[in-house]
C-alpha cells in the first residue's frame, strides 16, 4: 500500500509541476516587448537609434490599450512657399536634393502632408496674384506664371522623391485684391458680388496645377480670415460669411466644375477661436454639406495647445477633419549651426511685444523644441488627425520675406556659401512623420508621471509608435506596457524618443 500511495503522490506531484510551468510560459506579465528606440536629445542624439537602458526604481509607467481607438492619423509635413523654392533654386545641385530628399524620402522624414499658398504670401518674394485684369469676372486671363520659376518645380521635384506621395491643401491668403472692397492685398473683405469670380478662383487654380502635374487634395478658404494686423496679405471673413460662401459658391462652383472630391477646410487659424467658429460651420447638414474639416494654427499662445478647444471642434463634427495647417517660430531670426538655443527657454513669439496684457501670460519665453513636441503631442491627445509646419527652408536672416516677418524653420541655409543647417526642429517633426503614417489610429495611451507626456498609434502594417517627451531636467526609466507585455527603456533630459513595436 505505501508503495501505491508513493507512486500517486509522484503522479500528483508531476501533474502539479507541469500544470504551474504552463501558466508561468502562457501566463506570465513579464514578456518582454521587441521594440526600436529613437532618440533626439539635448545631448545631443538627433533621431538616432538607441539600444542601451539603465533600469531605475519607480519607473514611469506608459500603458498601451489598443481597443480604445480615437482619430486616424491623416499625416505630418510641411509647406511649400515661394522663400524655400527660391532658396533651394540658389542652392547647388547636391544640397537641394539632400535637402529634399530629407523630407520626402523613405530614409528622411517621409512627408505625408504638405500645405502651400494660393497666389502670393508674407513667404513670397512680393505681392502678386494669379487673377490680374481687373473685373475679369470669368478670369480669362488668368495665370499661374509667377509659380513656374520655384515653387512648382520645387512641388514636382518633391513628387518624385516621395514613394508613398503626399496630400497638399492650399490656402489664398488674400483675393485679388479687385473683389475686395479696399482694393488692397492686406486687409479688407470681398464683395459679395464677387461672391462667383472668387469661387472660380479656385477652381481656376486646381486646373492649372492640375495641367503641371499636381494634384490638390485640400483647400482652405482664406489664411487667418481674422487678419494679421493688416500687415501682410489678408482678406476678411466673419464665420457667418465664410460658411456661406462655402454653401453657396465655393462648394457648388467646386462640385459643378469636377473638384468636388476637393476637400473644403474652414476657419484657419488660431484654436482659442474654433467654437464660434464650428457652431457656424457645422450649424445643420446644409451648412456643413461642403466643410470637410477645420484648419487651425498654434500663434495663441507659446505653450497652451487648447485641449477644451480642440475637443469642442470634435465633439461637434466627430467625422469631420482637425488638422493644424501652420506652425512656426515666428518673429525670431534662426540661430545658426546652435543646437543648444533650440533647447533652451530664450525664444520669444509675435504675442511677447504686441499681445494684449490680458493674454500676455500665453507668451512667455520658451524652448522652440519643447513647443514642437509638446504641440503635436498634445494636439495627437485631441482628436487632431495632421499636423503642418510652416517654411520648410529659411535662410539665416528669416527669410526671404517681402515684409520682414523674419520666422525659422527646420531646415536653414545660407545660399551664399551653399551650407545647410539642419535644426533639432526638423528631427522632431521626423519623430512623427517617419513614424506615424497615413492611416495609423490613435490609440488609447497614459502616462503615470504628468511631467512627460506620450501619445500613440497604431499603424496599417500593425506596428504601434509611441512618442515620449520628456522636458524635464532629470532622465527617467520607462515601463512600457501592452496587454500582457511591457518592456523597459529610459529617457534622458530633454529629450524626444520614439519607441517603434513591431
Amino acid at each position: 500500500m505505501n508503495k501505491i500511495k508513493s507512486i500517486k503522490f509522484s503522479f500528483k506531484f508531476l501533474t502539479l509541476l507541469l500544470i504551474t510551468a504552463f501558466f508561468m510560459t502562457n501566463c506570465s506579465t513579464t514578456k518582454e516587448l521587441k521594440i526600436e528606440v529613437y532618440e533626439t536629445s539635448e545631448a545631443g542624439n538627433s533621431l538616432t537609434k538607441v539600444t542601451e537602458f539603465s533600469e531605475k526604481e519607480n519607473p514611469v509607467v506608459i500603458t498601451i490599450n489598443t481597443e480604445e481607438k480615437f482619430q486616424t492619423i491623416t499625416g505630418f509635413g510641411g509647406s511649400f512657399t515661394e522663400a524655400s523654392a527660391s532658396l533651394l533654386n540658389r542652392l547647388s545641385k547636391e544640397n537641394r536634393k539632400k535637402i529634399l530628399d530629407a523630407y520626402f524620402s523613405e530614409n528622411g522624414a517621409n512627408y505625408s502632408l504638405t500645405r502651400t499658398h494660393i497666389a502670393s504670401c508674407d513667404f513670397s518674394l512680393n505681392n502678386y496674384t494669379y487673377a490680374k485684369a481687373e473685373n475679369d469676372l470669368l478670369l480669362e486671363k488668368f495665370t499661374i506664371e509667377d509659380d513656374k520659376d520655384d515653387l512648382i518645380p520645387m512641388i514636382l521635384e518633391a513628387k518624385a522623391i516621395s514613394k508613398e506621395g503626399f496630400n497638399i491643401i492650399a490656402s489664398p491668403w488674400t483675393a485679388p485684391p479687385w473683389m475686395k472692397d479696399n482694393k488692397a492685398y492686406v486687409g479688407g473683405k470681398l464683395l459679395p458680388e464677387f461672391n462667383d469670380s472668387f469661387a472660380l478662383y479656385f477652381s481656376k487654380y486646381l486646373e492649372a496645377y492640375k495641367k503641371e502635374g499636381i494634384t490638390i487634395w485640400g483647400v482652405t478658404v482664406i489664411n487667418e480670415p481674422h487678419g494679421n494686423g493688416n500687415n501682410w496679405e489678408s482678406t476678411h471673413f466673419s464665420p457667418e460669411e465664410m460658411t456661406l460662401f462655402v454653401q453657396n459658391h465655393l462648394g457648388p462652383k467646386l462640385e459643378k466644375n469636377g473638384w468636388g472630391n476637393v476637400k473644403i477646410f474652414g476657419y484657419d487659424q488660431n484654436r482659442a477661436g474654433i467654437p464660434e467658429w464650428v457652431d457656424a460651420m457645422y450649424k445643420n447638414e446644409a451648412t456643413s454639406k461642403y466643410f470637410a474639416g477645420t484648419a487651425i494654427h498654434w500663434y495663441e499662445s507659446t505653450y497652451d495647445y487648447f485641449p477644451d478647444a480642440l475637443q469642442y471642434a470634435h465633439k461637434k463634427a466627430p467625422n469631420k477633419y482637425l488638422i493644424e495647417t501652420e506652425g512656426c517660430v515666428d518673429s525670431e531670426i534662426p540661430h545658426w549651426q546652435d543646437d543648444a538655443w533650440y533647447w533652451k527657454k530664450e525664444a520669444t513669439d509675435w504675442g511677447w511685444d504686441w499681445a494684449s496684457e490680458k493674454d500676455k501670460h500665453l507668451h512667455p519665453k520658451y524652448a522652440p523644441v519643447n513647443r514642437y513636441a509638446t504641440d503635436i503631442i498634445g494636439c495627437l491627445n485631441n482628436w487632431v488627425d495632421g499636423w503642418i509646419d510652416w517654411n520648410m527652408v529659411l535662410d539665416r536672416q528669416g527669410g526671404p520675406n517681402w515684409f520682414k516677418n523674419w520666422c525659422v524653420a527646420p531646415v536653414i541655409v545660407d545660399p551664399q556659401k551653399d551650407e545647410v543647417y539642419f535644426t533639432p526642429l526638423y528631427y522632431v517633426m521626423a519623430h512623427f512623420s517617419k513614424f506615424m503614417r497615413p492611416g495609423a489610429v490613435k490609440i488609447g495611451c497614459t502616462i503615470s508621471n504628468k511631467e512627460l507626456m506620450a501619445t500613440a498609434v497604431k499603424n496599417t502594417d500593425s506596428s504601434i509608435a509611441i512618442a515620449i517627451f520628456n522636458p524635464s531636467e532629470k532622465s527617467h526609466s520607462i515601463e512600457i506596457k501592452l496587454n500582457n507585455y511591457k518592456t523597459n527603456v529610459t529617457i534622458p533630459a530633454k529629450a524626444l524618443q520614439t519607441v517603434v513595436i513591431k
